[in-house]
């Protein structure tokens, strides 16, 4: 385990960002050639889901970059209360600059079991409600996501993950992320 700020932190520039100039990670995560994103799926009491751009977001920032993705660009010390849209929007362009450090050397997998409502996060999540879906992988993070939350939407169980995603306006997301050229929401689902 490599614990990515035990060092300090690292600024990874934001191109054409709304809300962040700079995605604050820690230093470690320069150390790296490439990166491949493992992600839980799941609902998120914030973001409505997360998946791989919440886990390359909020998931690879240290806590001032946490804070400053929370708080829609406003703050590097106070983590909640920030405008919901901006979080969201936040994500996306801090998910960009993670990207974007890498070139093309990501690859991003959501594993879609335990479909809680709740976050990992969550010291009490809810129990899961959904069947188990499986894993996909992409090389788009923004195609991933939206595949999974689609597969949510067309399952017959998914409607407390529907209700919680539409709650917080998590698709909201998709918006930016694509506007900003993080990716598409068009993708073909191979099956293996």
């Amino acid at each position: 385990v490599d614990i990515m700020d035990a060092d300090g932190t690292a600024s990874l520039p934001v191109t054409g960002g709304t809300h962040l100039d700079e995605d604050i990670v820690g230093s470690h995560f320069l150390d790296y050639d490439t990166c491949i994103s493992l992600a839980h799926f799941k609902g998120h009491a914030m973001a409505g889901f997360g998946g791989a751009m919440k886990n390359c977001s909020i998931g690879i920032a240290a806590p001032a970059g946490k804070a400053l993705i929370h708080s829609g660009g406003t703050s590097t010390t106070q983590i909640f209360g920030g405008n919901q849209q901006a979080f969201l929007e936040s994500m996306a362009e801090a998910v960009s600059a993670v990207a974007a450090q890498k070139a093309g050397q990501m690859a991003y997998v959501n594993v879609m079991n335990n479909l809680s409502v709740d976050c990992d996060c969550d010291a009490h999540p809810a129990e899961p409600t959904m069947e188990d879906i499986g894993i996909l992988a992409s090389l788009d993070p923004v195609a991933l996501d939206r595949a999974c939350v689609d597969l949510i939407y067309s399952a017959p169980d998914g409607q407390d993950l529907i209700k919680r995603i539409e709650s917080r306006d998590g698709l909201h997301i998709f918006d930016h992320a694509t506007a900003i050229g993080l990716g598409t929401t068009d993708y073909e689902l191979i099956e293996v």
